[in-house]
């Protein structure tokens, strides 16, 4: 047990700082609503006495990243929470609470992910203003509400995932594809990287869906899809382009590699008996990033594609003849 005496000094800022709070708690009572938004769903309050770094919370919060209530303290500096902050959303958080103490911004508001006792992740949505400023205008008190938004954030991943997905072949759609691909572009012209795409096309496919039904045409296209996404490794992605086109795009593979890659892929395919006794070939091809647009990289993929079909198909192009 600590039997020190506090001197009077700290008496007085003890003193203060439970000053401040009471008021701060007698005006919340009055007003009935919380920093003027009415959200009666909170997960906890907290406030934070400046001068002195306290910060006084509901243990909910505490509690959510996995400590006891036993292990719940009464007052915990600033710091307690900031020191959990996932790396990735330390700077903009910190940012957030120094626009708002520099008077840069009316309320400090931001979303942000802690680090629990048990090392996973939760995300809380924070919002706080000051209530007090001493004579010289400077931030003595600061009030706000926290939620506990995990639940949400999990739902939000999901429709981001499943807007990005295709729903019959479950490789990435088209959009998902273009943004990755814009992206991969921009990596390659700064890192002066390799990039490489395919562009790969099952050949007679209206005959399958005209003589297999078009139930059979679906299985089709998930098990090519499957066969594809098996053959490239992590660095690489596959998706659905549109209708019975695939597109897979080689980060930091050139055009040689990319190509032998996509022949094994169509002999893989080959030799595939699918259901109903369908077998199939796929033509592709093949084009390397040379600082070009998105429309004219993906066109000459699309080109050499042609060029494979009108050859006969069943074969890779990576170079015009």
């Amino acid at each position: 047990m600590d039997n020190t005496v506090p001197s009077h000094e700290e008496l007085l800022k003890r003193i203060q700082r439970l000053e401040r709070l009471v008021e701060q708690l007698l005006l919340e009572q009055e007003q009935e609503e919380t920093l003027d938004y009415a959200w009666t769903s909170n997960f906890g309050h907290w406030y934070w006495d400046i001068p002195t770094n306290h910060v006084t919370f509901n243990p909910l919060k505490m509690m959510a990243l996995g400590y006891s209530r036993d292990e719940v303290v009464n007052h915990v500096p600033y710091q307690f929470f900031t020191d959990k902050l996932h790396p990735e959303d330390y700077d903009k958080t910190m940012q957030a609470m120094m626009d708002h103490l520099e008077g840069k911004s009316d309320v400090y508001e931001v979303e942000y992910r802690l680090f629990g006792v048990d090392g996973q992740v939760r995300w809380f949505y924070d919002r706080g203003k000051i209530t007090k400023w001493d004579k010289d205008h400077r931030p003595l008190f600061m009030a706000g509400i926290v939620f506990d938004v995990s639940e949400k954030k999990r739902m939000e991943l999901e429709l981001i995932n499943i807007s990005r997905i295709d729903d019959l072949t479950q490789v990435a759609n088209h959009r998902m594809l273009v943004e990755t691909l814009k992206k991969s572009m921009q990596v390659a012209k700064a890192k002066k990287q390799v990039l490489s795409i395919a562009v790969l096309d099952i050949d007679n496919y209206k005959q399958i869906n005209d003589t297999k039904g078009h139930l059979v045409g679906d299985d089709v296209l998930r098990q090519v899809a499957t066969v594809m996404k098996q053959s490239i490794r992590d660095t690489a992605l596959v998706g659905r382009y549109g209708g019975d086109e695939f597109l897979i795009l080689f980060a930091d593979t050139d055009l040689t590699n990319a190509a032998k890659i996509c022949d094994r892929i169509r002999q893989k395919l080959e030799a595939t008996v699918f259901k109903s006794g369908v077998r199939l070939s796929v033509s592709g091809g093949v084009s390397q990033y040379n600082n070009q647009s998105m429309k004219e990289f993906i066109q000459q993929a699309d080109k050499l594609l042609y060029v494979a079909k009108r050859q006969g198909k069943n074969q890779i192009v990576s170079k015009e003849e």
